[in-house]
């Protein structure tokens, strides 16, 4: 992964206390072989469907703890669907979700992710803690939403931080307001971003029937 590049000087939220979460643990409840890495104190309780995870296949909640599982899209996923090669991009997915909520930015709290070595290769789960949010899919008249939003990804922008996946139903409605989740494949580079978060979101609002109303005002950013 590229170095992390400092905070613009634009950047508007305040930073957060940091935790270290550096250990390595068997993670029983996900089965035999899994390992997991996080806090030792980490409490996984019953496993629970969680409704709230629009569009997420498989995400569940095990008591203070969200798991989601890595799975591939497109047409990828009907020859490999959990299977990668090492357990470095659930790694870094973790690194730049760590930093980004340790700077204060809007989105619930890393805790960890776990792996399981399978055939060639790993499959994987990703943890948060849990929070009391909902997908904007759902809630599409929510007022303010799309200003929020812009906002959020001009300060992402500024950063060099490109998350080639944010799109509509990982944006999420909480008592504290908008939070983006889902930092896959994420990194820090160069170049003009806003257009292509833009252009991401657009296709995914198209796709997912959002109303004229909110795409045209998106389309206007």
């Amino acid at each position: 992964m590229k170095p992390i590049p400092p905070l613009p000087v634009s950047w508007p939220y305040a930073m957060q206390g940091r935790k270290d979460v550096s250990g390595v643990f068997p993670w029983p409840e996900g089965g035999e072989g899994w390992f997991r890495f996080g806090p030792e104190d980490l409490v996984f309780g019953e496993a629970l469907e969680l409704p709230e995870a629009f569009g997420r296949g498989g995400v569940r909640r095990w008591g203070e703890v969200v798991v989601r599982p890595y799975r591939r899209g497109g047409l990828l996923r009907h020859v490999n669907e959990r299977l990668y090669v090492s357990a470095t991009r659930f790694a870094q997915e973790f690194v730049v979700h760590r930093v980004l909520w340790q700077a204060g930015f809007p989105t619930v709290e890393p805790v960890g992710y776990a792996w399981k070595r399978r055939a060639w290769g790993v499959e994987g789960c990703y943890f948060t803690r849990y929070a009391p949010i909902e997908p904007w899919p759902r809630h599409w008249e929510t007022p303010g939403v799309p200003q929020a939003l812009k906002a959020q990804i001009q300060a992402l922008c500024d950063w060099g931080l490109h998350a080639p996946d944010l799109n509509a139903t990982n944006v999420m409605l909480g008592p504290e307001g908008v939070l983006l989740l889902d930092w896959d494949r994420a990194q820090w580079t160069t170049g003009e971003l806003f257009s292509r978060y833009r252009a991401r979101l657009l296709r995914s609002l198209e796709k997912l029937g959002a109303p004229n109303a909110l795409r045209q005002e998106v389309e206007a950013w």
